[in-house]
């Protein structure tokens, strides 16, 4: 039935090969940044035409009253569903994307890859050539008196992180070939989210919105770190991953929520237990664990969220071991001419159960895109690590309990620049250093100085160059 339904809204977005065009842009210039916010509309271009036509300012695709184009809203943030899950950013937040109407349709594509090559210093570091990518093909349309929308986000990271890791010094969490994952991060799943949505109006202020997912991302944190705008150049998993948004590939989910004006409140069952190994699979399981989540966005530029859950179960390696996470975020867009500025404040904890065992994660990244081209981005983290850090990548001794050991902090400092030379993709070149700081009693298993450098090709389904 999964494969069915997947099999169906891929059919439904490549039949008839309609021309893709996109983003939100000024329908006059075509330019993304050129307009004051409140002039950006979207962009369509239809089958057989010979290139992008800007429509008028202010005019766009309209679904059961709900504008298409860039939101001005809350409400119109949720119902365009350009994020994963049900999470939302501030509506200022722009989203490279493609699109195109064919029959009704609403049709969207995102999509980021990147081949990286990571060095990284001290007796745990690793050097690797690796890729990591996803991608979310999108179909909307008016249904009865709501929106529907279909969605699937894919990623070919099984097949370009070998061995079931990429280096990653500090990091925790799931396991490969049955050892605990330490120093590094394990690949997505080909399957990331394969999700049906609804959204029903409720006079002019109220919206009800309901969420089916064989595999998706329930109502816990900000978006996942692959998807939001303060990381777009940033890859690498960050080392609260497991504290804050690793829910973002969960199995069985359904949500449902409920918006006025500007806030939403919404609960979510789902299986708890992490994916398997095979990351080439869709896993299922029973409805055992929840979550809820309140959002306020006051402002366009501005957007909070704090969440709870309680999680069944979560890893492989203490299948007994529940988790009740909580966490807490704050994003800042800024749109400016030929760029935009976004940040994220992001605070994470796990409390296990029954040990009572708590960690917290602490993250601020921050992405600034200028002189339309060039991005520069920061990501500062101070996360708890337990002594699996002193075990290595070996198998649990018997009668292992994992307890809290050390605070390590993470500074990452990056820049990558666009070379738009292929037709609806962004090509950037760039590179990333980290800085690694910890207490000296990790030094005689880490060393004194440890560091990592990045350097990738990234590639960025977009509209038109311009």
């Amino acid at each position: 039935m999964r494969l069915r339904a997947l099999s169906l809204l891929i059919c439904t977005l490549l039949l008839g090969s309609p021309s893709l065009a996109g983003d939100f842009s000024c329908g006059v210039c075509g330019f993304v940044d050129c307009c004051p916010q409140q002039n950006r509309s979207a962009v369509v271009a239809g089958p057989g035409e010979g290139g992008m036509q800007g429509m008028q300012h202010g005019a766009a695709m309209r679904m059961n009253g709900m504008e298409m184009g860039h939101p001005s809203s809350l409400l119109e943030e949720i119902v365009q569903h350009s994020t994963a899950g049900t999470s939302v950013e501030p509506v200022s937040t722009p989203h490279a994307m493609l699109m195109t109407q064919k029959d009704g349709w609403m049709l969207m594509f995102h999509g980021d890859g990147f081949l990286n090559a990571q060095q990284q210093t001290g007796a745990r570091g690793a050097d690797k050539v690796f890729g990591t990518s996803w991608f979310m093909p999108m179909a909307q349309r008016s249904l009865g008196p709501g929106t529907f929308t279909a969605r699937v986000m894919l990623s070919l990271d099984p097949a370009t992180i070998t061995n079931r890791r990429y280096p990653e010094l500090f990091q925790l969490g799931e396991t490969a070939y049955g050892n605990p994952i330490v120093d590094g991060q394990h690949p997505h799943n080909l399957f990331m989210e394969m999700a049906l949505l609804y959204d029903l109006k409720l006079g002019e202020d109220g919206l009800l919105s309901f969420y089916a997912a064989p595999v998706g991302d329930p109502a816990i944190g900000p978006e996942a770190f692959p998807h939001r705008a303060s990381a777009s150049e940033d890859t690498l998993a960050p080392l609260g991953h497991h504290l804050e948004d690793s829910t973002h590939i969960s199995d069985d989910v359904l949500t449902v929520g409920l918006a006025y004006k500007i806030a939403r409140v919404e609960a979510s069952a789902f299986h708890g237990r992490e994916p398997g190994e095979n990351r080439w699979i869709i896993d299922a399981g029973a409805l055992d664990s929840w979550s809820a989540r309140v959002t306020v966005n006051p402002a366009a530029n501005w957007s909070g969220q704090y969440s709870i859950a309680r999680l069944k179960g979560p890893e492989q390696l203490f299948p007994n071991e529940d988790t009740l996470r909580m966490t807490a975020s704050i994003r800042y867009n800024r749109p400016f001419a030929r760029g935009n500025w976004t940040t994220l404040l992001l605070w994470g904890r796990n409390r296990d159960i029954p040990s009572e065992q708590i960690y917290n994660g602490y993250l601020a990244e921050s992405t600034v895109r200028f002189a339309k081209n060039n991005y520069a981005w920061t990501r500062i983290e101070n996360v708890d690590r337990s002594n699996e850090l002193l075990l290595g990548e070996n198998p649990l001794p018997p009668g292992f309990d994992e307890r809290f050991l050390a605070r390590v902090q993470a500074y990452s400092f990056g820049y990558d620049r666009e070379f738009n030379f292929i037709p609806h993709v962004s090509s950037a070149l760039g590179g990333q250093y980290t800085l690694y700081t910890k207490p000296a009693f990790l030094d005689p298993i880490y060393g004194s100085n440890t560091m990592g450098v990045l350097l990738f090709l990234r590639l960025r389904a977009v509209p038109s160059q311009q």
